[in-house]
């Protein structure tokens, strides 16, 4: 396998750090770039442990020249970017009635600008290669919108739709673009009671909780040579839901 450089963001949560281990461990070669805003303690960790082949850059994703900076240290350090997985997000939910205009705003701003600035921020070096992968997490929440969640719900159908949109784009240029969209997922930022839990369980055919890893694992076939045809997709990773 030829080495690759990859850049994960929101690389300090449980499906960052998943993914990065993930890329870690398919291949000795492979360079993973942590893009990290706040709370860096577990990337800073990471990239402790993998000095040679791991390391931490500061990316806002929601500001276009923190994209612009960030890419330009990769590509001075290795002349390529292979791998682009858009990651970081958050939400903050509430009903639509009383939802402030600051909470639609900003989740709007990370989880759909913050995909848009990084797809045109590494758009011009993939196209340059005539190679690259680009993987948007994108949620469950995209595809069966809960009651609450009308600014995150609204934000990753928009990367879904981004996804395959651009998927057109560059198709013939050797340049995929996918969505993966979890479910219940154990990480850090799965805050649910244990009432919520025991209702979330019994409407999941698979009866538990999905694991980091397993979401990893699809985004690093995405991210492989072998998956060069498939671009456009919509992944549910979510123990059949629907």
């Amino acid at each position: 396998m030829n080495p690759r450089v990859i850049l994960i963001t929101g690389a300090n949560g449980g499906l960052g750090q998943a993914m990065a281990r993930s890329f870690l461990h398919e291949s000795a070669e492979n360079i993973i770039w942590l893009g990290v805003h706040e709370h860096l303690d577990q990337a800073e960790k990471l990239a402790a442990e993998n000095p040679e082949r791991c390391r931490t850059i500061a990316l806002d994703v929601t500001r276009p020249d923190k994209w612009k900076a960030a890419v330009a240290e990769i590509l001075v350090q290795h002349r390529r970017l292979d791998v682009l997985v858009n990651n970081a997000g958050c939400h903050r939910d509430a009903l639509l009635a009383t939802m402030a205009l600051d909470s639609w705003q900003k989740i709007l701003a990370l989880n759909l600008d913050g995909v848009f600035h990084g797809c045109q921020a590494v758009l011009p070096t993939m196209i340059g290669q005539h190679s690259g992968r680009i993987i948007n997490i994108a949620s469950l929440s995209a595809l069966l919108a809960p009651a609450g969640q009308t600014n995150y719900a609204a934000a990753k159908a928009g990367v879904v739709a981004l996804t395959q949109s651009l998927a057109k784009e560059v198709a013939r240029i050797g340049i995929t673009v996918n969505a993966v969209c979890p479910g219940y997922v154990e990480t850090g930022s799965l805050a649910i009671d244990e009432a919520e839990r025991k209702r979330a369980l019994e409407r999941i055919p698979m009866r538990r909780f999905g694991q980091p890893g397993e979401v990893a694992a699809a985004v690093r076939f995405l991210a492989c040579a072998e998956a060069g045809y498939i671009t456009g997709s919509t992944l549910k990773i979510d123990g059949g839901i629907f």
